[in-house]
């Protein structure tokens, strides 16, 4: 994939949704000025696919608003979404050329691109950047390990609490107001798309949404709309402890 033309959309650093999230949290106001050089931004249409599988990437980003799928294809056609890219996540890495997932955007996705080269050549000369990278990474991995367990060991039902915990909370750390009140948010996954990533049928992941919404865990507003009154009773249900491990 080419690198895309540059867009008309620009954003201060400063006033950005994600800065203190995103690859650009520890940077100072010199690193923001060099990083302001070979930015870009470029959006995306829900169901628009960003990138395939191989595909050359001239460009690293950062999902600024918005929720894209990763998935791998098997020889047989088979598909299975393997993660999520929130806001603040990045895609790409330095030193790789090529995407290793499918990337596709599930609802209208704004990415603030950085050119791939000059973006390797900055983290070298800055350690903020590198820094933030490597603990982005590792969370990465953590993330990777927790969603074993999940597919793993836990039930329908808390493996859908997980997915509206995980959702919830991040939604939550880009709007800090909204801690300690309801929380509210829009889903992102179709109902399909949802019982894909979990491992789940239509049908299950249905009747758990219905399960959750009737028990009071959450409140469905249309579609996709969800509330959450109770943070700690969501938690509750995903099975996990308070140090992020099953509960017995």
């Amino acid at each position: 994939m080419e690198t895309p033309e540059l867009g008309t959309t620009h954003v201060e650093c400063e006033e950005c949704p994600i800065r203190h999230r995103a690859v650009c949290a520890r940077c100072d106001d010199r690193e923001l000025g060099l990083l302001e050089e070979i930015k870009y931004y470029r959006s995306f249409d829900a169901g628009q696919t960003i990138a395939w599988t191989g595909d050359k990437l001239d460009f690293v980003a950062s999902v600024v608003s918005g929720i894209a799928t990763l998935s791998q294809t098997l020889e047989d056609g088979r598909t299975q979404m393997v993660g999520l890219l929130l806001p603040s996540d990045f895609m790409g890495r330095p030193g790789r050329e090529t995407a290793a997932y499918d990337v596709t955007a599930t609802t209208e996705v704004v990415m603030c691109c950085f050119r791939r080269r000059p973006f390797e050549e900055l983290m070298n000369r800055t350690p903020h950047i590198a820094h933030r990278l490597l603990e982005m990474t590792l969370d990465e991995l953590d993330a990777a390990r927790e969603w074993m367990l999940l597919l793993g060991r836990k039930t329908a039902r808390e493996k859908m609490a997980s997915l509206l915990a995980i959702i919830a909370r991040r939604d939550a750390a880009l709007r800090p107001t909204t801690m300690g009140r309801t929380l509210e948010f829009d889903l992102p996954l179709t109902r399909e798309a949802m019982a894909d990533y979990l491992g789940l049928t239509l049908e299950t992941v249905s009747r758990q949404v219905s399960a959750l919404k009737r028990e009071g865990v959450i409140s469905l507003e249309g579609k996709r709309h969800i509330c959450v009154p109770d943070f700690d009773r969501l938690l509750v249900e995903t099975g996990d402890d308070a140090d992020g491990g099953m509960l017995v």
